[in-house]
């Protein structure tokens, strides 16, 4: 067979050049391709980076893949920080009650007339590993030029006056003060340049409880879509830790507002409280996402802190509460019946769909151990106690709050462990 002429070969030739069109199309292919495959890596940085935040109901532990702020080193190999046991520790508390100035009347149980200090002589040991020591030198330098922010109800105030408490023998009493400015306490480390501040909002969103003093309102209503109310005083924080459970517990139904409260006829909807419960997560996470630099900030959520209004759930008489329990539930199994799993399900379940960088501190089983640890009786009453109370202590006991020292300073030390050691 002959070979074909030239002039064939050149036809060929041209027939496989790219025109114009292919050419550019095909550029744009391996520009977008390039583009995009940064883009991918981004995107799944993030997945890996969100990943660490593992869902309250696991135990599982996710490999950490990248360094997040604030982290000095790593947990150890398969410890669950918030799984273990107390033991007894007479090297505590980490401060003494009549040391801290800060701490509120309705917290000085020991000033208040309790007698017993065994509470204050518990330490929190997890399975198979321990937790770091407090450091409060650097829990400071980490602080210096920073905001720390606790934000939430006063349960949250509880663990915010600790921090200041395990920390505030190291600031020269010229160096430091405390105010308030409505809803917004700042504790402030002048040499450090650095604020410790706790912020009341009961629902994180705006609610017709959001007085900072007057706020004991049974009928409580939230508005939805309102958090950026609250949420234009938390914006620049480094640190911020959030909290909210307790307010939300009125029933098996709550109140959400659709317009605004300055409307003259109000549109409110009745829905579950773990419906209202899960609105209050979401929008906290979105508030999280637009306005927290996870390069830069860290966010944590303290699940719910439980009550012990009812002696019957650890076997005790009936009719009565927290009120001159001195010793610990030994139960590693326990669970209070004021601490609803409904809306621990709810949190797993709105966490585990987040692709947002947040931490949770699972305090709710470890605390529920501690009936001892409450205020009781002892502590600063807001009204004059009556006859009939006197005569029932039992009918006056607070059994939500918890002294200080005692079983917060141990939130702090899991928030610690969690910082320097996710």
């Amino acid at each position: 067979m002959k070979p074909p002429p030239a002039s064939s070969s050149s036809s060929i030739l041209r027939k496989t050049r790219l025109s114009p069109f292919l050419f550019t199309l095909l550029a744009f292919i391996v520009f977008v391709t390039i583009l995009y495959t940064e883009d991918f890596s981004c995107i799944f940085s993030q997945l890996e980076y969100s990943s660490l935040s593992v869902p309250p109901t696991s135990n599982s532990r996710i490999v950490e893949k990248k360094k997040l702020p604030f982290a000095i080193g790593e947990t150890e190999e398969g410890c669950d920080v918030f799984s273990g046991r107390w033991v007894r520790d007479d090297s505590r508390p980490l401060y003494e009650e009549a040391e801290c100035p800060y701490i509120q009347p309705q917290l000085t149980c020991q000033e208040h007339g309790r007698l017993d200090k065994d509470y204050q002589h518990w330490r929190w040991q997890p399975h198979g590993c321990s937790l770091p020591s407090f450091n409060a030198t650097l829990m400071l330098e980490t602080l210096r030029g920073k905001r720390m922010l606790y934000v939430g109800d006063s349960l949250n105030r509880g663990q915010y006056v600790s921090m200041v408490c395990l920390l505030h023998k190291l600031i020269p009493e010229n160096a430091k003060s405390m105010e308030t400015f409505g809803s917004l306490t700042v504790f402030t480390a002048k040499d450090y340049n650095a604020t410790i501040e706790f912020y009341w909002a009961p629902f994180l969103l705006e609610s017709n409880s959001d007085d900072a003093v007057v706020h004991r309102i049974s009928d409580r209503v939230v508005r939805k879509g309102s958090i950026n109310k609250h949420g234009k005083i938390w914006k620049g924080a480094d640190i911020v830790v959030f909290n909210t459970y307790l307010w939300w517990m009125t029933g098996l139904e709550f109140k959400i507002l659709q317009g605004s409260f300055e409307d003259e006829v109000k549109d409110i909807a009745i829905v579950s409280t773990e419906d209202a419960y899960r609105m209050g997560m979401k929008s906290m996470l979105r508030w999280v996402r637009k306005n927290m630099d996870p390069e830069k900030t860290r966010v944590f959520f303290t699940s719910m802190s439980p009550s012990h209004q009812k002696s019957i759930d650890w076997g005790g008489e009936p009719n009565k509460n927290c009120y001159n329990e001195t010793t610990m539930i030994e139960d590693p199994n326990y669970w209070g019946s004021d601490s609803r799993k409904s809306i621990m399900k709810v949190i797993g379940e709105v966490f585990r769909k987040s692709k947002v960088q947040i931490t949770f501190l699972n305090i709710t089983q470890l605390s529920s151990y501690r009936k001892d640890a409450h205020t009781s009786i002892y502590k600063k009453q807001w009204n004059p106690l009556t006859a009939e109370q006197l005569a029932n202590p039992v009918s006056y006991a607070d059994c939500v709050h918890w002294c200080l020292p005692g079983l917060q300073d141990t939130w702090n030390e899991l928030l610690f462990a969690k910082l320097f050691y996710p």
